[in-house]
């Protein structure tokens, strides 16, 4: 059976990270799979989207590409599979928002529509209840193993048939609200 170290991408380091709401709220754009090329439009809708911080679910392809989403909001991003290790970039990273949330961030977080059992003890382990993943550029929100997941698709290059598409999180102290918003048109995008 296939690990997650034949893709050349292994949990080494985590890093935590705080998040306060803000007037009670806090909306998350949520990214993934850039590849060093975001869509055109890209920024644009993810300006409009005002979002109160950004999270970059790994293949990143380059700092560039968080430079240019730190012009909108705050950044937090985790290394994908196609990212060179760097000490600044974690493999994973804890979010706490207040005492609302806790989301793991991780890339490669899921075989199919299952989380993977390494990433669904680290979850656990750090009291999360929403794992945010990448890699596989297919917007997806599901559940498994009591852990909510969350793929943001992909703002990158076309891949097949897929939609270039982000994700928003709106976070208060009654719900989590997740939608997706397309890169091609700006509208709201329902699978």
């Amino acid at each position: 059976m296939r690990g997650a170290h034949d893709f050349g991408y292994a949990i080494r380091n985590h890093a935590r990270r705080t998040e306060p709401l803000r007037d009670g709220k806090l909306r998350v754009a949520v990214v993934a799979d850039t590849h060093g090329r975001p869509h055109e439009d890209s920024s644009k809708h993810v300006a409009a989207a005002s979002p109160d911080v950004i999270v970059h679910a790994g293949d990143i392809g380059g700092y560039a590409v968080l430079d240019d989403l730190a012009r909108i909001a705050p950044v937090l991003a985790v290394r994908g599979n196609i990212d060179a290790p760097a000490r600044d970039i974690p493999d994973a990273m804890t979010i706490a928002i207040d005492d609302v949330l806790r989301i793991l961030v991780v890339h490669i977080g899921v075989n199919g529509p299952k989380i993977r059992a390494d990433v669904a003890r680290l979850a656990k382990s750090e009291n999360a209840t929403l794992v945010v993943c990448g890699h596989s550029h297919v917007p997806f929100i599901g559940e498994d193993k009591a852990l909510g997941v969350f793929n943001p698709g992909s703002i990158g290059p076309r891949r097949f048939t897929l939609p270039i598409v982000f994700g928003v999180l709106d976070v208060d102290r009654e719900r989590i609200r997740a939608r997706y918003v397309d890169c091609e048109t700006g509208k709201t995008w329902t699978p």
